[in-house]
């Protein structure tokens, strides 16, 4: 008689739609333009664990990531399951900040997108509080405000841990921006609407025209507006955009 085969630990429901909810954040990431190509990377702690991540399969276009694809590696670079290569840098960024907090830093998020990045080549680069989107972001924003090169050890992954801390949003100097939460919904919404007050910020400071800032009664007004809610709008945000995957490119759940 055949041995049954037991179901492994990471294979259930949980773990598919992690699968699901993080592919689908690589094709949204193509479809808005944040991506660079088969570079950066996008992570997920598996459910019910802190010591393995769903990392993307090196080197795969992001428009060819699918849930089925991801890789499932440990923070030594060890491959669970996936055939891919583990690319270095996504191990040496990701690894230390899972591991530095695990309950808020489920999913990390790591791009170069355009006008993010261009405000973090600038000296002295900062977020202005010039938008109601910029708003939401204070106080949640680190700088890291000295570029070393590619992360190829633990020690360069090590610093950037200690310099985001707790914060969900870290500028990297002259490299890019991570953006965190507790699951993929709320680090991708956060990526969207960061790269949205870039955008705003570097359009309206064009030209040398002066930039209008929020006054400090206003921004506390805003945050008191938004309560508690932001986690739900996440939620409903990610749905609404998996509904366009959908429908344009449903093989991603594959």
């Amino acid at each position: 008689m055949a041995k049954r085969r037991e179901k492994l630990w990471y294979d259930g429901e949980a773990a598919r739609q992690a699968r699901r909810d993080l592919a689908a954040a690589y094709r949204l990431a193509v479809h808005f333009g944040f991506h660079e190509g088969i570079d950066n990377h996008f992570s997920l702690l598996l459910p019910g664990r802190d010591d393995l991540m769903l990392l993307n399969p090196y080197p795969l276009h992001w428009s060819e990531v699918t849930a089925g694809n991801l890789l499932l590696v440990d923070f030594r670079g060890n491959r669970i399951e996936g055939s891919h290569e583990v690319e270095s840098t996504a191990l040496h960024i990701h690894g230390p900040l899972h591991q530095t907090n695990p309950e808020d830093f489920r999913c990390l998020l790591h791009t170069h997108m355009p006008y993010a990045t261009a405000i973090a080549c600038r000296q002295g680069g900062r977020l202005e509080m010039v938008h109601q989107v910029s708003a939401r972001f204070e106080n949640d924003i680190a700088y890291l405000e000295d570029y070393n090169g590619l992360v190829l050890d633990r020690t360069e992954g090590g610093r950037i841990a200690h310099v985001m801390a707790d914060k969900n949003v870290l500028f990297m100097a002259n490299h890019g921006v991570i953006t965190a939460g507790r699951t993929v919904a709320e680090a991708f919404d956060r990526l969207y609407f960061l790269e949205r007050a870039c955008r705003v910020q570097v359009l309206a400071d064009r030209g040398g025209h002066r930039l209008r800032r929020l006054s400090r009664e206003t921004i506390d007004y805003l945050s008191r507006q938004r309560g508690d809610g932001e986690s739900l709008a996440a939620e409903r945000h990610f749905a609404a955009l998996k509904r366009i995957l959908d429908r344009e490119e449903p093989d991603y759940a594959g």
